[in-house]
Order: C-alpha cells, then structure tokens, then sequence
C-alpha cells in the first residue's frame, strides 16, 4: 500500500494514481504540458437514459399520469408554447426552462434529434406479465435478445399501431425505455405496457396457461406464418437478426412461422418483420 507521500509524489510527477487524473504530465487550462488534443471542458451530459426527446415522446410522457410527478422540461422557446396546452391539462405544476436549441444538443448524447425539447423523468414501472395476460384476446409481443434501441422503440411503436396488448422484455438484455428508444417508439413507451422477466420460456408458460397460444418467428419454419396462426390470443415471439430465437424458446412456442420473401432476400429488419407479423395476426384474427 502506498503511503501518503508517496501518492502526494506521484501526483507532482502527474502520475495517476487509483482515483484517477493525469497520467502523463499534461496539465489543463492551457498550462504548460497542455495537450490540444483534449476535448475542451463542456458542461456534463447527464445520461441519455434519464431522458426523453422529441415532441411526440415529450408530449406522450407528459400526458402519461402513470409518470412520476417530478419532472425537468427543457425546452426552446417555440415548443413551449405548444406544449402549454398539455401542460395546463396534465402537468399545471411543471415550469419548462427556457434554452437555445444547442444548449439541448450539448446537454443531451451526441446525435439525438431533439426538435427543441427534452424531458428528465425517473423510468416507467413495468407491468408484470400476468397482468398483460389477464384477460386473453388479441396479441403479445414478445422479444428475444432484441437490444438495438432503435429497433425496440419501432417495435413498440408497430405494437401500439397495431393495438397489441403489450410487449415482454427479457430484464437483463433489453435497452431502458428513454432515450433514442422512446423517440423512435414516437410516443409508444407511454401507451404500451412493457412486462420486463428474468426468462422468457417461463413467462411463455405462465402465458400458455392464461389460454395464450405462441408463435415464434423463423426464417427456417416449414409453415408460413399464416399458416402457423390461428384466431386463438397469440404471443408473436421474435429474436435478434442475428440469432433469432433461442432454442430453449423456440422449444416453449406452440407453432413456428415464417414470412414469404419471394423476392429472395435472405431476412428482414427485425422492427419491419415485427410490423409484417403484427399486420398478419390482426388480420387473422379479424377474419373470425
């Protein structure tokens, strides 16, 4: 263990020691050693995912009575007056600060389309799955090892399109619902029960016994996926692009199907065969 002296000696010679620091005499400020490479300072980003962005997100979370009453709106001059009349209906005790449009984009991760607003909220609470499986009518959808935030939040954005009931996350590979998720969703997060397990085959027996009858997504099925759906309730299970469905997964669905690419292209998008796949159940199950 060092001593005192000797960590106060290292931090003259700029040598980083275990809280961190200069590693290699370089001083900021401009100072002698000053590196020019470095990033200048900037005020800290507060992560992405204490955030939501975008007017429709915004709009939806703070329509949302479901959200925690404490809340920061950050917004340009222009999107607070069109948000007063949502905030006089749902929010009468939430002030927007006023800032410039770069003052958002630098307070926000790089690359984050804001359109003038932003909103720091604590998270949604998930539902828990017998509650999304309570009364069996329509569909589920569930996802697989799915982690891109932009594909989730278009996922969830098909499913409110589409009326699903709602959507099963596994807890520990899935993306928080803020951030470039929500504003892909586009307002989706707030409308569309979210149910985050610890295992999917076992929430698919949970479900099963509720009267629910899943069907997973596989290029490699032999029925197409018209064929595997039936008018019954029914939780379309997707995987990754990359992997699809697990096995033990696929094990715990009643019917595989596939979607007919007669153009020859190998796969689709995972949020675009979601949107395919959310079509062809409704219309399935509309035809009864």
């Amino acid at each position: 263990m060092s001593t005192f002296r000797e960590r106060n000696d290292r931090k003259s010679r700029g040598e980083q020691g275990s809280s961190g620091g200069p590693r290699d005499g370089r001083q900021r400020g401009g100072k002698p050693g000053w590196d020019p490479t470095r990033p200048r300072f900037k005020p800290k980003k507060e992560e992405g995912s204490g955030w939501v962005w975008g007017r429709h997100a915004v709009e939806a979370a703070l329509a949302n009575p479901a959200r925690a009453r404490e809340m920061r709106l950050l917004a340009t001059a222009d999107r607070a007056r069109e948000l007063q009349p949502i905030l006089s209906r749902h929010r009468r005790d939430l002030r927007p600060e006023i800032v410039e449009s770069k003052q958002l984009t630098d307070r926000l991760p790089t690359g984050a389309v804001h359109q003038g607003v932003a909103l720091r909220v604590a998270p949604l609470e998930p539902v828990a799955v017998e509650e999304l499986g309570a009364d069996a009518a329509g569909v589920i959808l569930m996802l697989d090892q799915v982690t891109d935030p932009q594909n989730v939040g278009a996922i969830l954005r098909s499913a409110a399109a589409f009326g699903a009931r709602g959507v099963v996350l596994q807890d520990r590979n899935a993306p928080v619902l803020a951030g470039a998720l929500a504003k892909a969703a586009a307002g989706a997060v707030d409308r569309i029960p979210v149910a985050r397990v610890t295992n999917l085959s076992r929430a698919l027996e949970k479900l099963s016994a509720m009267g629910w009858r899943s069907v997973g997504l596989a290029g490699e099925a032999e029925q197409t996926l018209a064929q595997a759906l039936d008018r019954r309730p029914t939780v379309l299970v997707l995987g990754s692009e990359g992997e699809g469905i697990r096995r033990l997964v696929s094990e715990h669905c009643d019917a595989l199907g596939r979607i007919p690419m007669p153009g020859g292209f190998e796969s689709l998008n995972v949020s675009n065969a979601a949107a395919v796949a959310l079509y062809e159940t409704v219309r399935k199950a509309e035809q009864g």
